[in-house]
């Protein structure tokens, strides 16, 4: 399938798929006219793209997990870069949660003294 298709079946833009090439994180091959050329497989692999974007994990962490969406392999080499992206993730989690606890103290603070001076 073509570029444009592979766009419409997946929902994400035919900009976001060229760059997932350029991350090497899809593969195309081109027709002898130059136009990318998609195997059906390329659905599954935009859509388990897009959810480990979803999940917070960039682009340079995505790429070395590719070849396990190919050939479903699971290695430990992978479950170890996996184990290691979800205890990034759980740091951001706890920086916000503290970030969001110090705001309620904020706003609790400034609802104290609502119509007067906040204190300092």
């Amino acid at each position: 399938m073509r570029i444009g298709e592979l766009a419409a079946r997946t929902g994400v833009s035919v900009r976001a798929l060229r760059y997932y090439e350029e991350q090497r994180l899809l593969v195309a091959e081109r027709s002898p006219s130059g136009q990318r050329v998609y195997p059906d497989s390329a659905v599954y692999r935009v859509w388990m793209i897009q959810n480990l974007y979803a999940a917070g994990l960039p682009s340079k962490a995505i790429e070395p997990l590719m070849p396990c969406v190919i050939s479903g392999e699971v290695t430990p080499e992978l479950l170890d870069r996996l184990r290691d992206e979800r205890r990034r993730i759980d740091g951001r989690i706890d920086d916000l949660i503290g970030t969001r606890d110090r705001l309620d103290a904020i706003i609790s603070a400034a609802a104290a003294h609502e119509g007067g001076v906040c204190p300092r």
